[in-house]
């Protein structure tokens, strides 16, 4: 079994930190990536979120490429419905330009953040029901092949930067097995559809120019640590601020009262989003990742190193790596 291991940095901003100091992370993050072996990273679109870096994913690749020099670099992905498809193509074709080969597109239709922010972001909630159109759109725009008479993307036209259909249910399957595109799945944070989606997604594919077989790629989280008892205990401090964040609505909490919310519905529903987690040593998380792999029929795994500190996620990225002799089970 061979498949490639990519990271997903979600731009985390830890308690005490700016959000400078989350995009230098982000920056240390894609060289320790590339001088592991890694193939790719991707950044994801979230907005008012107070503990995320990622709202300008084009903005943080263009510096994060200035700051490493082989390994992949895209979104995983673009919010689409937020945004017009010429000018995602012009930022995406302005990054092609700017790092030739190393660009990717991930695109996705959820709007990335609560209802209030929908609204502040696209005013009209039912863009989505756009997606297929506006990926095909922004397509051809890449393609040189314009859908919109007299209307080129500059940069971006003939570029072909590579596009990915990211969901976390069967719509996203459907739709990348139509388009013949590679999909991406987030059971990082959404396990339940994850198997569905992608015997769909394999069954229905139609090979297209970009893409001749399907190609899955399945995200999973990961805290790798020198000790069982430390990258468990590193993964608990992350489930306990990803649980008062989602849940908390801007409150402060005690240890206390954090503990009390781990075992309420709200702290089990964490858990569940954050199922398919590798968590220990580098022995341990190889046999969960292989094991995991083939249970989601992926031919490629999407990391989230999910520690706390900076250096800890580091030395996540290298542990895994080490674990696959440079990142390729």
């Amino acid at each position: 079994m061979s498949l490639a291991l990519s990271v997903l940095d979600l731009a985390p901003i830890a308690p005490g930190q700016s959000a400078g100091d989350s995009i230098a992370a982000s920056v240390a993050l894609a060289q320790a990536a590339e001088e592991h072996g890694y193939r790719r990273v991707w950044y994801a679109e979230h907005h008012n979120m107070p503990t995320i870096a990622s709202s300008a994913p084009a903005v943080l690749i263009a510096h994060v490429g200035a700051n490493t020099s082989t390994i992949r670099l895209g979104a995983g992905g673009v919010m689409l419905p937020n945004h017009s498809p010429l000018t995602i193509a012009e930022q995406f074709g302005t990054l092609e330009a700017m790092y030739p080969g190393r660009i990717d597109l991930g695109l996705g239709r959820a709007p990335g953040s609560d209802e209030a922010t929908t609204y502040a972001l696209r005013r009209d909630p039912s863009q989505s029901a756009q997606f297929p159109e506006d990926v095909l759109e922004l397509q051809a725009y890449l393609a040189g092949t314009s859908r919109v008479p007299g209307v080129q993307a500059t940069p971006g036209g003939g570029s072909a930067v590579p596009l990915y259909v990211l969901g976390s249910s069967t719509f996203g399957a459907h739709l990348a097995a139509r388009f013949g595109l590679p999909y991406a799945f987030a059971s990082h944070f959404a396990p339940q559809q994850l198997r569905a989606a992608v015997v769909s997604y394999r069954n229905e594919f139609q090979p297209s120019d970009q893409l001749a077989e399907p190609h899955v790629i399945a995200g999973v989280n990961v805290v790798a640590a020198d000790t069982t008892t430390e990258a468990r205990e590193s993964f608990a401090q992350v489930q306990r601020r990803f649980a008062t964040s989602l849940f908390g609505r801007g409150r402060t909490f005690t240890e206390a009262e954090v503990d009390i919310l781990m075992e309420t519905a709200a702290g089990q529903h964490v858990q569940q989003m954050q199922h398919y987690s590798a968590v220990g040593t580098p022995s341990e998380v190889r046999e969960y990742l292989q094991d995991f792999a083939r249970e989601a029929g992926a031919d490629e795994l999407i990391v989230a190193h999910q520690a706390l500190s900076t250096p800890a996620r580091l030395r996540s990225v290298q542990l895994t790596a080490e674990a696959f002799e440079g990142a390729t089970v």
